[in-house]
C-alpha cells in the first residue's frame, strides 16, 4: 500500500484513473516519477489554459516574489490587485463595452457561484433559483443544490432546496422549446413553481456532457429574464477564459449576462481564483456582509495579469480558432468514422466524443484507460461518464495536439474492434 492510499480519504477521483505519481510538467506535458510523459488533454480540468509552468507567466510570479511582494492581503487595496484591475478592464471588459464591478470571492469556482446565488437574492428578495439539468456549479451546499448530478447530490445527506431544475435544449429536450416552457411556468398562476430570483445557467455543459446551448436560445434566455425581473448568471468557470475561443463563451450569443462566475483559469497558472463580475447596480453588499480569508489571493492577481498579457502577445484567440477548426475535422472524418454509435461535438478546444448509444457497456472508461496506456491523460464526463472530453491547454503545440489526437484515435478503434470481434465470435 503507497502513502497516499494509507493516508489520503477515500474521497480522491482522478489519482484512480491516472495512478502514476507525477513530479513535473511542461506546456502540454505531465512527466511521471516512472520516466513516462503523457500528453495532456486534460489542463487540470481547465484550470491550465496557459499550460503547465508557462513561462511568461512564472516569470512574472517569479519577479513578484523575489521582490517580497505580499503574499495575502484579505481585501486590503495591494499594487497586484491594482494591476489585476487596471489590465482586466483595459483587455477585457472595456472592448467588449462591460461595465461589470468585480468581486473577489474565496479560492474556488463554488466560492463564485455561491457569492453570486446568494446576492441574487439579496438584490430580488426572493428565494429561488432555476438551473438546468446536465448542470454541474459546485460541491459546496449552495451550489450543489443548482448541481443536477444525483451522484454528487446523494453525497450531501441532507435535503438541497431551493432550486428547480428546468430542461436543457440538448438530447431527448433538443426539439423542445423550453424558453417557451419556462415562460408558461412563470405565467401559470397554477404552475407551483415560484418565479426565482435568478437562472443560472452554462453555455456549453462542460462536466455534463458538452451541450452546447444554441445561440437563439441563450437569446430567447435573455429576453425572458428581462421580461420577467430576474437576474441571469452565467457560468463561465470551465468554459471561459478563451476555452471556447473568445475570451467569454456567451459572447457568441452577444448577450450581456447580470452576473458572470469565473474561475479555473483566471489566475493563469492553476493558482487558486475566483471573481464574480456583476452589474453595478446589483452591488448591494453592504462592507464585510461576504468575506473569506483566502479573496485576496496576490500570487494570483500577479498570475491572472500575466495571462491577460500573454494572451494578446501571442493572438491566443487566433490560436485557438485555428486548432479548433484542426481539431473539429479530426474528429469527425477519423473518429467518428469508426463507429454509427461515435457523436462528436464542441467547439474550440473543448470537444466530446459521445458515446452514450453504444451497445458496448463501459466502452468510455475502455477508451481512455487505453489512451492512458498509451500516454494520454483524458478524462469522461456527461451522464454515466458516456462522453470523452478533449481540453487539452489553449497553448498546445500542433504537433503535440496531432500526437495526441492519434493516441486517441488508436484508443477508439482499438476498443471497438474488441468489442465488434467479441460480439461476432459469440455469434458464431
Amino acid at each position: 500500500m503507497n502513502i497516499f492510499e494509507q493516508m489520503e480519504s477515500n474521497v480522491r477521483s482522478y489519482c484512480r484513473s491516472f495512478p502514476d505519481v507525477f513530479g513535473k510538467a511542461k506546456g502540454s506535458l505531465l512527466f511521471a516519477e516512472s520516466g513516462k510523459s503523457y500528453i495532456d488533454f486534460f489542463a487540470g480540468a481547465g484550470a491550465l489554459n496557459y499550460g503547465h509552468n508557462n513561462d511568461f507567466i512564472k516569470g512574472k510570479l517569479i519577479e513578484y516574489l523575489e521582490s517580497d511582494g505580499l503574499s495575502h492581503g484579505l481585501d486590503m487595496h495591494t499594487s497586484a490587485k491594482e494591476a489585476f484591475l487596471n489590465k482586466f478592464s483595459e483587455l477585457i471588459l472595456e472592448p467588449r463595452n462591460l461595465s461589470y464591478k468585480v468581486q473577489f470571492c474565496g479560492p474556488t469556482g463554488t466560492n463564485a457561484v455561491e457569492a453570486a446565488l446568494k446576492l441574487a437574492r439579496k438584490v430580488k428578495g426572493r428565494s429561488g433559483i432555476f438551473s438546468f439539468m446536465g448542470a454541474f456549479h459546485g460541491m459546496s451546499l449552495g451550489s450543489l443544490s443548482a448541481t443536477s448530478n444525483l451522484y454528487h447530490r446523494e453525497a450531501a445527506a441532507v435535503d438541497l432546496s431551493g432550486v428547480t431544475f428546468m430542461p436543457f435544449p440538448h438530447g431527448f429536450m433538443s426539439t423542445f422549446d423550453t424558453i417557451r416552457y419556462m415562460e408558461e411556468v412563470l405565467t401559470d398562476d397554477h404552475s407551483g413553481i415560484e418565479k426565482p430570483a435568478a437562472i443560472i445557467f452554462e453555455t456549453i455543459q462542460a462536466e455534463g456532457g458538452l451541450n452546447e446551448a444554441p445561440v437563439a436560445w441563450m437569446q430567447g434566455l435573455r429576453e425572458l429574464c428581462d421580461r420577467h425581473d430576474i437576474l441571469l448568471i452565467c457560468d463561465e468557470i470551465q468554459v471561459g477564459c478563451g476555452r471556447t475561443g473568445p475570451f467569454f463563451s456567451f459572447e457568441r450569443a452577444g448577450i450581456v449576462p447580470d452576473m458572470v462566475v469565473l474561475s479555473k483559469s483566471i489566475s493563469g497558472y492553476g493558482l487558486p481564483m475566483s471573481i464574480v463580475l456583476l452589474k453595478p447596480e446589483l452591488d448591494v453588499w453592504k462592507p464585510a456582509e461576504h468575506t473569506g480569508t483566502f479573496r485576496g489571493n496576490q500570487l494570483a492577481f500577479i498570475g491572472a495579469t500575466a495571462a491577460l498579457e500573454y494572451r494578446e502577445l501571442v493572438h491566443l484567440e487566433a490560436e485557438v480558432n485555428k486548432k479548433a477548426e484542426w481539431v473539429g475535422q479530426f474528429l469527425a472524418n477519423e473518429i467518428a468514422p469508426i463507429s454509427s454509435e461515435i457523436s462528436i461535438r464542441g467547439m474550440g478546444l473543448l470537444w466530446g466524443i459521445d458515446v452514450s448509444t453504444s451497445r458496448h457497456a463501459n466502452i468510455s472508461k475502455e477508451i481512455t484507460s487505453c489512451c492512458y496506456e498509451l500516454g494520454l491523460v483524458i478524462e469522461r464526463v456527461g451522464r454515466h461518464d458516456n462522453v470523452i472530453k478533449l481540453m487539452p491547454p489553449l497553448t498546445i503545440p500542433m504537433e503535440e495536439l496531432q500526437a495526441g489526437c492519434a493516441i486517441l484515435k488508436q484508443a477508439v478503434q482499438k476498443c471497438f474492434e474488441k468489442h465488434e470481434a467479441v460480439q461476432q465470435h459469440a455469434m458464431v
